[in-house]
């Protein structure tokens, strides 16, 4: 029966058996790498224990690598049995954490790169300070993939000690490892680590500039906003649609006082570029987001940079989030709505007014907006909503519209 047929069956007894006495080491190679997939099978003690036999008895340097990914791939406490072997240590389930990350440390100067990859995962993992230290010191490791994952270790730890070194990664050859340290530094989040990434928005690798870009919408301050609108160019719509999640991100982080100036500021810098390609991931946060400082944002962004209503699924955002549960999104869709106006942006407003059966705020918020950009049409038609709906809330707002209307006032 074939490797493959051992997988699809669930044969995880006959892959141990090829694992130990397959003569071919790329058949062994191949069944430790199948048994790494085995993380729910019901015989998963045994295949741990087969794969730690492999990672520490195999003559095969490429049997070994495929018994530690393996292990990698089943969990950390799959690792640990290994770890533990090495280092004559028990990590049970009731090790400490400090114990299993001092096994760990000492498997980062292992021979076998594929263990120090995975001891880099598992204090990854473990969260432990006190190995930072010890994963910068892999950061010349001679394997990229060690590199890459002492880098990503970092970024889970964010201890803002490892700050200085991931800065050194930005310059590495390998596209993964830059990668890893961007998102190592964003996960950091300090000034330092945030003013590193502003070299990156233009790195020749795609993934390393999204990461990058993501990360600038931390900054408290609007030096990275002609960063961003920079990359609205960008020859990828990933680094585009980034871009514009951290224009918005910034709008939501920058301090109250610095607020007025920081939107002028992406008003200004916005106004060259084309409308699509803002608008349409704004109208995804809007649909989209949960966090209401976000859509407050991309509410009031919207009408900043639609020239017209032509965009009617964008209108529909702004109409949708007239009915928002927060204040704020209301009030911010309403001044976009006016500020873009146009027959259909009336057109809906005035169906959402008309609707008796609807939330009286919302058609009040719809009405307020009429107000504004409204004609004389529309203050006939008010007229007629001040005569039949019962809503005082309404009725109040309808009376005001129609002051700015030059309607009647009863």
């Amino acid at each position: 029966m074939s490797l493959y047929q051992y997988e699809r069956d669930g044969e995880a007894q006959e892959l141990l058996r090829v694992l130990r006495e397959a003569e071919n080491p790329e058949v062994r190679r191949r069944a430790a790498e199948i048994l790494g997939r085995f993380e729910d099978h019901d015989e998963r003690d045994d295949i741990v224990r087969g794969l730690v036999q492999a990672a520490t008895g195999e003559e095969s340097d490429a049997v070994v690598a495929a018994a530690i990914d393996g292990l990698d791939e089943l969990g950390g406490d799959a690792l640990e049995e290994l770890i533990g072997k090495m280092a004559n240590v028990d990590l049970d389930g009731d090790a400490a954490d400090w114990m299993k990350a001092k096994a760990f440390v000492q498997a980062l100067d292992a021979g076998v790169p594929e263990l120090r990859m995975a001891a880099a995962n598992a204090l990854g993992e473990l969260e432990e300070k006190e190995a930072v230290p010890h994963l910068i010191n892999r950061f010349d490791d001679p394997d990229t993939r060690v590199r890459a994952r002492a880098a990503r270790a970092c970024g889970q730890v964010a201890d803002p000690r490892a700050t200085d070194a991931l800065e050194s990664l930005l310059t590495d050859s390998n596209a993964e490892v830059r990668r890893e340290a961007a998102d190592a530094l964003g996960n950091i989040g300090n000034r330092q680590a945030l003013q590193a990434l502003l070299s990156l928005y233009n790195d020749s690798n795609e993934r390393v500039r999204r990461i990058a870009v993501s990360g600038f919408g931390k900054f408290e301050s609007d030096q990275p906003v002609e960063y961003l609108v920079d990359a609205l160019g960008d020859s990828s719509d990933a680094v585009q649609r980034a871009a514009v999640f951290s224009l918005i991100d910034l709008l939501s982080n920058v301090p109250t006082e610095q607020s007025h100036q920081i939107r002028e500021s992406v008003v200004d810098q916005l106004a060259a570029t084309e409308d699509e390609t803002v608008v349409a991931p704004l109208v995804e946060i809007l649909e989209v987001g949960q966090q209401p400082a976000q859509k407050r944002n991309t509410a009031w962004l919207l009408g900043r940079v639609m020239d017209d209503e032509s965009n009617r699924t964008a209108v529909d955002a702004l109409i949708g989030a007239l009915q928002a549960d927060d204040q704020m999104t209301t009030q911010f869709a309403s001044t976009s709505l006016a500020e873009i106006g146009g027959t259909y942006v009336e057109a809906q407003l005035l169906e959402i007014a008309m609707d008796e059966d609807g939330d009286s705020q919302t058609r009040a918020q719809a009405v307020f907006t009429l107000g504004k950009i409204g004609d004389s049409e529309t203050a006939e038609k008010l007229e007629k909503l001040l005569d039949k709906t019962e809503d005082e809330t309404v009725r109040q707002r309808t009376f005001s519209a129609l002051s700015k209307l030059g309607g009647h006032q009863r």
